[in-house]
């Protein structure tokens, strides 16, 4: 009978806690849930509480950009603006023009060597024609010309060499041109709205804050924008 009722107590035991543990296992789920599902929401509750934020920014930085734009004169400003967009455009052109130039010249003199002992001349401006850039197309006007003498393919190399040069730096000119023109343009305007600064002065016969601050404001607006423009050029130029 003892081992009966001792039998039966520890299976009650066991039941009893295996039943306590369950509960605890589905509380700490519950919890582990509630705290995700409250993780989750927060960073969602962020960034509806961020978005109206950032639009907001955005709007005020565009209409801060369009004001100022039209009180420094929105045709002399735009004329300015025309300088940064040409010389963008031609600053493009020159990266993409660059980039597709760029040459392996270790591999390229590998490859040449090879060919040159494996077939010869022929071989060898066959791998320069199917290699892009001009160091392959200086080698293969240098090759070419092989059987007429080394002072000769020399000279070929060193005349192929410059018009390739001409190509590289074809449009940096104008570049230049621009860096020069936008700062101009913006001390052109700053003169121009100095000059309307003394004209109202002439006209209201007073020299205060108000009658000036126009002139002054288009002034230092168009030199700004002028000096950008040029900062903005010459990082890409150089």
């Amino acid at each position: 009978m003892k081992k009966v009722f001792a039998t039966l107590t520890v299976l009650a035991m066991l039941t009893f806690g295996s039943a306590v543990m369950m509960a605890q296992e589905e509380a700490a789920a519950v919890e582990e849930a509630a705290v995700e599902q409250v993780d989750e929401a927060a960073p969602v509750a962020e960034e509806v509480a961020e978005a109206p934020a950032e639009d907001g920014g955005l709007v005020a930085l565009h209409k801060t950009l369009k004001t100022k734009f039209i009180e420094g004169g929105a045709g002399f400003m735009a004329l300015t603006l025309v300088t940064l967009v040409f010389g963008l455009a031609l600053c493009i052109e020159r990266i993409i023009y660059l980039s597709l130039s760029k040459t392996n010249t270790k591999e390229l003199l590998a490859n040449i060597e090879a060919a040159l002992k494996e077939g010869g001349i022929e071989k060898a401006l066959e791998v320069c024609r199917n290699t892009r850039g001009p160091v392959a197309s200086i080698f293969y006007q240098g090759l070419s010309r092989y059987d007429e003498g080394i002072d000769v393919v020399e000279k070929t190399v060193a005349s192929y060499g410059g018009v390739q040069l001409g190509l590289l730096e074809k449009n940096l000119s104008w570049i230049s041109l621009f860096i020069s023109i936008a700062p101009s343009l913006g001390f052109l305007g700053t003169i121009i709205g100095m000059i309307a600064a003394f004209d109202k002065i002439q006209q209201v016969g007073d020299i205060s804050a108000t009658v000036v601050a126009g002139g002054i404001k288009v002034a230092l607006l168009t030199t700004l924008l002028g000096l950008i423009i040029a900062i903005v050029l010459q990082l890409f130029y150089n």
